[in-house]
């Protein structure tokens, strides 16, 4: 008996433990560590792109392999993540990764509050922070609209739809302001109520495949556009 209360004790103190590390780690800088390290510098004439976001950018490495092979792309989404937490680990997971350009996909996560509430202003202080950073690095910066969502099916009725309409004119403004390159991906994937077109996803906040489909040409005409005003900048 007091063997098994002993076995116990021990499970308890380890479960503490990782709920501990967990804690202590916000950011989730643990995730993609070991990766950016076995990543190592871009090649020479690699024009390396980072895509910096949460579940949206997460599950389109996944689901949309096809997409990021050949490519010098490199998905770096944490799911749940709400802009705070991006900028936390920006440096690690975008700077230091010495990127031509990043995508920045963000802002959904803090509307549906999932670090508690926040305001649009600063969702946008977040994501102006996470641009500045780029730029003051020489990275050229992508901003990505927040995609299209009517009804959060975790956390229902806070109406985000407006809000989204909202934040994605701020976003917008700001990149046109700063010579950055604005992605709009909310005009293509926005039913008649702004939630997502219900053949793009299957819980009305995560694009399915042909939801990748339609987001791909649209970021590849976007980092095209990223790339050519770089080297116009460089000259």
């Amino acid at each position: 008996m007091k063997q098994s209360c002993n076995w116990w004790a021990l499970i308890a103190a380890f479960t503490l433990m990782n709920l501990t590390i967990q804690a202590q780690d916000w950011a989730n800088l643990q995730r993609y560590r070991a990766a950016n390290l076995q990543l190592g510098a871009p090649q020479s004439g690699e024009k390396r792109v980072v895509f910096m976001g949460n579940s949206i950018t997460e599950n389109w490495v996944r689901m949309d392999s096809a997409f990021f092979r050949g490519r010098p792309y490199i998905g770096r989404g944490i799911s749940g993540q709400t802009t705070p937490q991006m900028l936390v680990r920006f440096r690690q997971d975008v700077i230091d990764l010495h990127p031509a350009v990043v995508v920045i996909l963000a802002g959904t996560n803090d509307i549906a509050g999932n670090t508690g509430p926040t305001t649009l202003s600063a969702i946008m202080g977040n994501i102006a922070s996470m641009a500045e950073l780029a730029r003051q690095h020489r990275i050229a910066v992508v901003l990505s609209s927040v995609l299209p969502v009517f009804d959060y099916p975790w956390k229902p009725g806070l109406q985000p739809a407006e809000k989204i309409v909202e934040l994605n004119q701020r976003i917008a403004a700001y990149a046109k302001a700063n010579g950055m390159i604005y992605l709009d991906y909310f005009s293509s994937m926005a039913d008649a109520r702004k939630g997502l077109r219900a053949e793009l996803g299957d819980d009305g906040v995560h694009p399915n495949l042909a939801g990748y489909r339609i987001m791909g040409p649209l970021a590849e005409k976007a980092i095209a556009e990223a790339l050519a005003h770089r080297r116009r900048h460089k000259e």
